[in-house]
Parts: C-alpha cells; sequence; structure tokens
C-alpha cells in the first residue's frame, strides 16, 4: 500500500459493497414502505430483513476501517468533512436502527422518519467521498 489511508482491495470492495448493499435496500423498503409504491414487492419483510444484515456487514466494513483509514484522513487533512459526516451518520443510523428494533412503541414511527432522512444523507455523503469506479 503506497498512499496514506489507502485501503487493500479487498477491504474496499467489503466497506463499498456493505455499505452499497445496506443503502440500496433501505431505499427500497422506503420506497415500497413508507412511500407505498410497488409495497407488495419492495416494502415487503424480505428486503427489511436484508437491510438488516447488510447493516451489520455495513458495520463490521465501518470497524475494519476505522483504525487505519480514520487515523490516514486526519494525517492527510483530505475528506475531512465528508469522512466525519459519514462516520457521525452511521452512529446516528446505528442508534436509530436499535431503536427501531428494540425501542419503545411510541416512537418508532418518528425513529422511522428520521432513519430514513439520516440514511438519505448517508448515501449521499458516502457517493461522493469515494467515487464508485466501474
Amino acid at each position: 500500500m503506497s498512499r496514506l489511508g489507502k485501503m487493500p482491495a479487498w477491504q474496499k470492495w467489503f466497506v463499498t459493497s456493505g455499505m452499497m448493499i445496506c443503502s440500496l435496500t433501505g431505499v427500497i423498503y422506503l420506497l415500497g414502505h413508507q412511500l407505498q409504491i410497488n409495497r407488495v414487492l419492495l416494502g415487503n419483510h424480505n428486503v427489511l430483513a436484508i437491510h438488516g444484515i447488510a447493516a451489520i456487514f455495513a458495520t463490521l466494513a465501518l470497524g475494519s476501517i476505522l483504525p487505519f483509514h480514520l487515523k490516514a484522513g486526519l494525517k492527510s487533512g483530505r475528506k475531512w468533512l465528508s469522512g466525519f459526516s459519514q462516520l457521525s451518520l452511521l452512529s446516528a443510523l446505528i442508534i436509530s436502527g436499535a431503536l427501531l428494533y428494540y425501542g419503545p412503541e411510541w416512537m418508532r414511527d418518528t425513529v422511522i422518519d428520521v432513519h430514513s432522512v439520516i440514511g438519505l444523507l448517508f448515501f449521499a455523503i458516502f457517493l461522493m467521498h469515494q467515487p464508485i469506479r466501474l
């Protein structure tokens, strides 16, 4: 690895695919369940289950980059705003996701809306932080 903070190929794939699958399934579920667009297909339990499993992998991916990528980013001073925005938003997504699963029923509707907005913001910043090269 020659560049400061550059991830090995396996790690970059793990982080990118974990975050992308989690984000995309979240958007699909948002469209189907909340916005009522083809709810039977897009808003069903299978999509939500895939989203939850992808969230576990995305959290593991986050943990895999914290020790080195974050430290290197701090040293280089590059993409500081988008990096810390992602870290903050991911923390909020993990907390709100836990509240959706374990939290009291009376706050569920509010947490769903907050989780959705934060997720959309995260996805946009994630795409800008490291453009996907096809």
